[in-house]
Formats: structure tokens, sequence, C-alpha cells
């Protein structure tokens, strides 16, 4: 199948990129982009793409059957575990050393080779949790 260079195409990888450390749904996006003139099928369509080329990773939304897209493209991504605040829903890098660590123990422990760049570990971020205490 033959890829074209759309606008379409170009308006959803400059949102993904001006919104790499989200994790964002497809609707999130196609309303994001609305104002553009793209449509939600374009959206979708494209979705699929750049996620066949290896730009965009999807995950589950912790808790739901939400579908989220992260933006793979930035070179800060390759080395890096994501984590995702379950409750803001900001996407962080783990340190390199820390993510190191921790793939090399899973490496040894069971003969498995982690895919940092497409990983996501959730929880909740320091500043969601500082809201929640009294």
């Amino acid at each position: 199948m033959r890829k074209y260079a759309t606008r379409q195409r170009a308006a959803l990888l400059q949102h993904l990129q001006e919104h790499a450390d989200e994790a964002l749904s497809a609707c999130q996006i196609a309303d994001a982009l609305a104002q553009a003139g793209i449509s939600k099928s374009a959206v979708y369509r494209n979705l699929s793409v750049l996620e066949a080329e290896g730009l965009i990773g999807r995950s589950a939304k912790s808790g739901s059957k939400t579908i989220l897209y992260r933006y793979l493209g930035a070179e800060t991504c390759r080395d890096h575990l994501h984590l995702s605040c379950s409750k803001c829903g900001k996407t962080y890098h783990m340190d390199v050393s820390a993510t190191n660590l921790l793939v090399d123990s899973v490496a040894k422990g069971s003969d498995f080779a982690v895919d940092s760049a497409s990983t996501v570990l959730y929880g909740v971020c320091g500043n969601c949790r500082d809201k929640e205490q009294p």
C-alpha cells in the first residue's frame, strides 16, 4: 500500500510531537485537530499508519478500555521506560540508569528482553499524590 504525506498526517504528527509527554486518546486528538478541518476518520486512519511506522505507541488506560497513543519518535523515548500517571495522564521518562537497571534485571531473571520505548508503568505522580494529601 502506497503511503502519502498528507496535510492531515503532518498535523497529527505535529500535535503528537507537541504533546510528547502525554498519552492521548484518539478522541482527544480528533477534538484537538477538528478546528484544523481534520476528520475523526482521518485521525484514526493516520494513527494506524504512524503506529505501523513505529512513530507512536499505543497502550490501554489503566482500569479502562480506552486506548492511548504516545509519540515515540523523540530521541528521549528510545532508551527510557515510560511512567504514566493514572490520575492526570502525564507521561514521564524514567531515568536512563534506572531504566537500564530494571531492564537488565528482567533480562537476567527471566530471559526476557523488555522493549523500553513501548513499555509503560502506571502509578501516581508526585503532583497528584501531593494534591491527595490533606
